[in-house]
This record gives structure tokens, sequence and C-alpha cells, in this order.
């Protein structure tokens, strides 16, 4: 008898936006096989896959593997697109955290360079007064 796996919770838990990004990756992947006029059959071959999963992933089905996903990228010669997807310079929520520490830091009172040697100063002359000297 066979049973099939249990679903993921992770992939009930995803986000709608994600799992629709999902979808229109696994319809653009099944587009671009498509215009190659690759069968389903050497197209999984090509990837490693067999041909449900392939049809899985052309459907954005979220638990096909990310390796599947960046095989048929690259195939498509769109494999240089995965390091952008997650480069340091456009993640938003590192630079506006960054943005918000810089500000805190610049906002805390720091005593001043001329502020010191002005109190310097100030101390020393009034000690001098004190003193008798000029």
């Amino acid at each position: 008898m066979y049973c099939m796996p249990k679903r993921s919770p992770t992939i009930d838990a995803m986000p709608s936006a994600v799992l629709a990004h999902l979808r229109t990756l696994g319809e653009n992947l099944a587009i671009a096989r498509k215009r190659r006029r690759e069968p389903l059959k050497s197209w999984a071959t090509r990837i490693g896959v067999s041909e449900p999963t392939l049809m899985r992933m052309e459907k954005g089905d979220p638990s096909v593997s990310m390796g599947v996903y960046a095989t048929a990228l690259w195939l498509m010669g769109r494999a240089q697109a995965l390091p952008e997807c997650a480069a340091p310079e456009h993640d938003q929520g590192a630079l506006e955290e960054a943005v918000r520490a810089a500000k805190a830091r610049s906002m805390r009172k720091r005593p001043s360079l001329y502020g010191a040697a002005a109190q310097r100063a100030e101390s020393a002359k009034e000690s001098g007064d004190e003193s008798g000297t000029p």
C-alpha cells in the first residue's frame, strides 16, 4: 500500500504572495521550455528529475527543491539571476535597519573636541586667576 507523504506545515504557512511568485516562475519556465521546443521527457532528463517533478515545477509547486528550479534557470541561460535575488545591495530591510542605527548613533550626545579644549582652557584660566598669576 502506497501512502502519500504528509504535506509540510511550512508550505501551508507560506504567504500567498510567495505562492503566486512561484506559480509565475513555474509558468515562465514552462514557456521557456516550450519556446525551445523541448519535450517534457528530454527537459526532465537534462534537469535530472522525473517528468512528474518537472510538471510540478512548471506549476510552481513549492515542494520542488530549489535546486530543480536553479537547474532549469541554468538550462535557459539565466542562472546568473539567482545570486541577484538576495544580493545585499537589494536587501531593503537591512538597508533601512542600517540607516536607523546610523541615525541613532548620530543623535547621541558626544563631547565636542572644541568644547573639551575650551573647558580645559577655561579651567586653567580660573585656576590661574585664583593663584594670582596673569
